[in-house]
């Protein structure tokens, strides 16, 4: 690979729905050439949608699409996973490097359907990725080098963090956090609205009190050096209001609701991985 950079490499996706649109969005917001981007889908709705909005190249055809590709990202649904990549690996070439974002699809299962040899990143990007504030977590075969390692992190940054993972298996908690997690808040600001609404708020004042006071806690988190457990002590007065939630909500095993949780998240990605990966 010849080039070092995002800004100077040809990137292709294999599937052109929403996650991909984001990641396109992100590539080109931080400086790649619309020209150097080519995705494909079998959908021409798909197709049509980031050709007007990035003005990138398109394809129906996904071998046309890597045909002269440093970096394709799978970006299909888990279950047509084996009939893509089984398809698509006569046409990469053996110093390209593959991205996958499908969740529950393994490493082992990649190279068995994409070749031994081929250099694979794993990783478990969210859906704030949409808003360029997604959370990913990244593991590499052995057939990644260095080059290609800094060029998978520059792509998935492009829409928030990424972080390098120890372990392939850390992927399932991983799922489990960050994931699945968007959807743990939302559930905490559907049931915060609906209790609010209980306390006499009306629907849109509760949800709006909900929201921007789920912004405001991430976005004090984000840029504190605190930890989360010292700024929730600093707003939690002696016998004030907030100990009493606090208190209600440990009596009601609030930790412990959380971790069982996310361990059946990691759990079923596990099943999932062994299911899909056959």
């Amino acid at each position: 690979m010849a080039q070092t950079g995002i800004s100077s490499t040809r990137i292709a996706f294999i599937g052109a729905g929403n996650m991909a649109s984001s990641l396109i969005g992100g590539l080109i917001a931080k400086g790649v050439p619309a020209s150097l981007i080519t995705a494909s889908d079998p959908y021409e709705s798909c197709l049509e949608k980031v050709a007007t909005r990035y003005g990138v190249h398109t394809s129906p055809h996904n071998e046309a699409a890597i045909e002269r590709a440093e970096v394709v990202v799978l970006a299909v649904k888990p279950q047509v996973m084996k009939e893509v990549a089984t398809r698509l690996a006569p046409a990469l070439k053996k110093d390209t490097l593959v991205i996958s974002i499908a969740a529950g699809i393994s490493l082992d299962s990649l190279q068995r359907w994409l070749g031994e040899k081929t250099a694979i990143v794993r990783c478990m990007p969210n859906t704030p990725a949409l808003m360029q504030l997604g959370a990913t977590g990244l593991f590499a075969n052995h057939s990644v080098n260095g080059q290609q390692k800094n060029l998978a992190k520059q792509i998935l940054d492009a829409v928030g963090i990424s972080l390098w993972l120890n372990s392939e298996k850390e992927i399932d908690a991983v799922t489990a956090l960050s994931g699945s997690g968007p959807a743990y808040y939302f559930l905490l600001m559907e049931a915060m609205i609906k209790a609010g609404i209980a306390q006499g708020l009306s629907p849109e004042t509760a949800k709006q009190l909900t929201l921007q006071t789920a912004l405001g806690a991430a976005t004090m988190a984000a840029h504190s050096s605190d930890e989360p457990a010292e700024l929730r002590r600093k707003v939690t007065s002696p016998n004030g209001t907030t100990e009493q939630a606090i208190k209600s909500f440990q009596g009601n095993r609030f930790e412990e609701v959380v971790r069982e949780a996310l361990d059946a998240a990691a759990k079923r990605s596990v099943s999932l991985a062994e299911e899909l990966g056959k």
